[in-house]
C-alpha cells in the first residue's frame, strides 16, 4: 500500500535548496504554489493586476538572485513577502501620483459597529443585501487605499493573508510589538476615516 500513498509536496525551503543545487523545476514550483496569494497581495497593495504582475516577477527574480543568502532556519513564506512587499514599496513611490483604484474587499451587507475587522471579513454573498454590500464595499475600498503604506500592508498581510504576528514582524523586519501596536494603528485609523468620510452609514448601522 506504501507504493499507492500520494507523495507529500516538498517545503519552500527545501525547494529554494533545490532550485541552488540546479534542480530547474523546484523555482517553477514555488511559483505555482505562491503565485495565487502573492499575486493577489500585490494587486491589493498596489492597487493594478497589471503593476502586480510586474512586481510579481520582479519579486522571483529578486528570490532567484538571493537564493544564497537565505538562512535555512527561516520560514520562506515571511522571506518572500518581505522580497514582495519591499519592490512594491519601491513602485509604489515611483507611480506616487496615481490613484490606487482598485483594491477589492469583500463586505457584508449589515454592519453594526463599523470596525475594520468585521468589514474586512464581512460577505456580500446575501442576494437581499447585495446592492448595500457593493456600495460599502466600495467604501471600505477607498478608506483602506487612503492609509499610509506602512497602516495598509500591515492590514493587508493580517486580514487578506492572515499571517501571524511573527510572521509580519519577520516579514516587515519589525519587532513583534512593533506590529501589534501598528495594527492597532491602522484599525484606529481606518475607523476614523471611514467615521469622517462616511457619518451617513455610520448613522444607519447605529440606528
Amino acid at each position: 500500500m506504501d507504493h499507492q500513498r500520494k507523495s507529500v509536496p516538498r517545503p519552500d525551503e527545501a525547494l529554494l535548496a533545490s532550485h541552488m543545487a540546479g534542480d530547474e523545476s523546484a523555482m517553477a514550483q514555488l511559483i505555482e504554489r505562491h503565485k495565487i496569494d502573492l499575486h493577489r497581495f500585490l494587486q491589493r497593495f498596489l492597487g493594478s493586476a497589471t503593476a502586480a504582475d510586474d512586481v510579481f516577477q520582479e519579486t522571483f527574480l529578486q528570490v532567484h538572485l538571493s537564493a544564497s543568502t537565505f538562512e535555512q532556519s527561516r520560514a520562506f513564506k515571511p522571506w518572500l513577502y518581505t522580497i514582495a512587499a519591499n519592490k512594491a514599496r519601491d513602485f509604489h513611490r515611483k507611480r506616487r501620483r496615481r490613484t490606487m483604484t482598485s483594491l477589492s474587499t469583500p463586505v457584508g451587507g449589515d454592519q453594526s459597529d463599523g470596525t475594520l475587522i468585521d468589514m474586512l471579513q464581512g460577505s456580500p454573498d446575501t442576494t437581499s443585501a447585495a446592492s448595500e454590500s457593493i456600495e460599502e464595499s466600495l467604501r471600505v475600498k477607498d478608506v483602506v487605499d487612503s492609509l499610509p503604506d506602512h497602516h495598509r500592508e500591515i492590514v493587508l498581510l493580517s486580514y487578506f493573508q492572515r499571517m501571524s504576528y511573527s510572521q509580519i514582524a519577520e516579514t516587515l523586519q519589525v519587532p513583534l510589538g512593533t506590529v501589534k501596536s501598528r495594527l492597532h494603528a491602522a484599525v484606529a485609523t481606518f475607523a476614523d476615516r471611514y467615521r469622517r468620510a462616511f457619518p451617513h452609514s455610520f448613522k444607519a448601522n447605529s440606528s
